[in-house]
């Protein structure tokens, strides 16, 4: 089954969302990324365990430290879906994309454009 996902969406694969840490989804938007959005396993469905909550976690950490620096929380997610569930993914995919979107670029992603237009 081929799934239609937005063009300018990314796939960075983990093998565990437990891996994902704060600094990863930080370094995203560093690198111009307008949002963020991980995918684990079902709750209390990860083979290592505890790593989809781990994840979770991590994500929420994340989204309050976007706040304070005003780049906006809701710009990251956490989903939970089986891997059997690939048409969901897309569909959450899109809503992602039409978010932030919705949203506008990143302050992040602005400030450095503005940065090297104004070094050209």
């Amino acid at each position: 089954m081929r799934l239609k996902i937005p063009t300018s969406f990314r796939i960075v694969r983990l093998p565990c969302t437990g891996k994902l840490d704060v600094i990863h989804v930080l370094r995203a938007f560093e690198k111009g990324a307008d949002g963020v959005f991980a995918v684990g396993c079902m709750e209390g469905d990860c083979h290592f365990n505890q790593g989809n909550f781990r994840a979770r976690k991590r994500i929420e950490q994340a989204a309050i430290l976007l706040d304070k620096v005003g780049v906006g929380g809701e710009r990251v997610k956490m989903f939970n879906l089986s891997s059997g569930e690939g048409p969901l993914f897309a569909q959450y995919a899109s809503e992602m994309v039409e978010k932030v979107k919705g949203l506008g670029p990143s302050p992040i992603r602005e400030k450095k454009q503005k940065k090297t237009n104004a070094a050209a």
